[in-house]
């Protein structure tokens, strides 16, 4: 048995997020947002049409919420802002101040709890008036999304000193702009996911920019961004071939924001080039990956003050190679497959591979500048019905846990934080309330919701007290 210790003034926390957890989605003049018009629009889209409409009744709740936060004994608390719940139509010529005393309520307690708020201002969802209007198709929600940002510094920034501006922006990229799988449910393959990771990257700087100009000197806070990522390992170790490719999985995972946002303001030189060669061999004049002018890559270097990841898993990479018409994976050429010998966790695409987030973490550090780096969300689903007695699942955050603790001790990488998703059963986007991911069991059966611990918490709670781990 082996007592990991972790640096003093390390940040547990447990993550959610507002359309997940809130519920309420009507409520005291919230405005629509994506989320709300796409589960409404049923068609199977979201396991069993399940919708976000009531979800965790956090919005209500609140305050059972805060009730696991203290029983897990959590330094930091991450949560997103409903953009839509304050700005009902997302621009602030409209202020809905009941939103607003919704979330003074919620930091306020947690501030008296001695629970730092770490707070999310976007995660996937857009106001729908915004989205009418494009969405982050358009260059014209950068702007909404730094008035948003503004709005939301000056309300709450006296008391919230770290942000988030954006949550996964590659995840929103793929699946809601270029497959179509999530809100707003928009497909254009090979277009899309360009498109709107390129607002999302002006969206995030201008945000960051506007905190440093307007509120740093007087706020004393921190921005960044949640990028998340897999582990890439090649396939066949022996084959050039899966070797590049594993190089671009990280490149069109990975480097498409932390390029541009840590290092010099721009795509990764590879990315480009492929996604070049490919618009011009389908007879295009340019690429249809969007260039940055060289006052906007200015802009945008150097746009993070620590760097959030969100990881989960790992994938053996091998070189994939004609696939039909335009698309993200067309121009990747490159395939993510499970090791049949890792384990699955609950949904079919979480095979459990802690290791993975050790070579991701060392990887991170040699190639973005040795930054302090937050784990903002790392979990592990049940699927439903869920075990109580999760011990299986109480492994695999050990063993991660055990990895994050290497990473820092052994190769010396300056990990700050570590983030659970999440705190409680919730909306899992198109898996709905089939994956439990929650460190607290909600019986979404009953009216009043009720949250229980799961052994998993207890577990945590006992690491969080301790500052350390006991391996076994």
């Amino acid at each position: 048995m082996e007592r990991l210790t972790f640096p003093e003034s390390f940040a547990w926390g447990a993550s959610t997020a507002a359309y997940q957890i809130e519920g309420g989605w009507d409520a005291d003049g919230k405005g629509l947002n994506v989320w709300d018009t796409f589960t409404h629009q049923g068609g199977d889209r979201v396991y069993k049409n399940q919708t976000g409409d009531v979800a965790c009744g956090s919005y209500t709740l609140w305050e059972e919420d805060l009730k696991c936060i203290k029983q897990l004994g959590l330094t930091h608390y991450r949560f997103s802002l409903s953009w839509s719940r304050l700005l009902p139509d997302g621009t602030t010529g409209f202020i809905n101040q009941k939103g607003v005393d919704y979330y003074n309520k919620l930091i306020d307690s947690l501030l008296a709890m001695n629970v730092t708020p770490l707070v999310t201002l976007y995660h996937f969802d857009m106001p729908q008036a915004i989205e009418d209007q494009g969405g982050w198709n358009s260059e014209k929600t950068v702007e909404f999304f730094e008035q948003y940002a503004k709005f939301c510094y000056s309300t709450f920034g006296d008391r919230v000193k770290m942000w988030i501006t954006i949550n996964e922006p590659h995840i929103v990229a793929q699946l809601s702009y270029e497959q179509g799988l999530f809100a707003p449910g928009k497909s254009e393959p090979g277009y899309g996911a360009y498109r709107s990771a390129h607002n999302m990257i002006k969206g995030h700087a201008k945000a960051w920019h506007a905190y440093n100009t307007h509120f740093k000197e007087k706020q004393k806070g921190y921005v960044s961004i949640a990028l998340d990522s897999d582990w890439a390992e090649p396939l066949d170790p022996s084959s050039s071939d899966d070797k590049e490719a594993c190089k671009r999985y990280l490149h069109f995972r990975l480097h498409w924001f932390a390029n541009p946002i840590f290092i010099d303001g721009d795509y990764p030189s590879g990315m480009k080039i492929k996604i070049s060669e490919k618009s011009i061999e389908e007879g295009l004049t340019t690429s249809r990956l969007p260039e940055f002018t060289d006052e906007e890559k200015t802009m945008i270097k150097g746009t993070a003050d620590f760097f959030c990841l969100n990881y989960y898993t790992t994938r053996n990479v091998k070189r994939l190679s004609n696939q039909s018409g335009p698309s993200f994976k067309s121009d990747l050429e490159a395939e993510g497959v499970k090791d049949p010998e890792w384990p699955i966790s609950g949904i079919e695409w979480l095979a459990v591979v802690p290791w993975g987030l050790r070579r991701l973490l060392a990887y991170i550090k040699e190639q973005f500048g040795d930054p302090d780096i937050y784990i903002t969300e790392n979990g592990f689903a049940q699927s439903d019905p869920p075990l109580l007695q999760d011990t299986h699942r109480w492994g695999y955050f050990q063993e991660t846990l055990a990895e994050v603790w290497k990473a820092i001790r052994q190769d010396g990488v300056k990990v700050k934080g570590y983030f659970a998703w999440s705190l409680l059963d919730n909306f899992e986007w198109t898996s709905g309330y089939g994956a439990r991911f929650g460190l607290f069991h909600v019986d979404f059966n009953q009216p009043n919701l009720p949250r229980t611990p799961y052994f998993s918490a207890f577990e945590y709670a006992k690491v969080v007290k301790g500052n350390e781990l006991i391996y076994k």
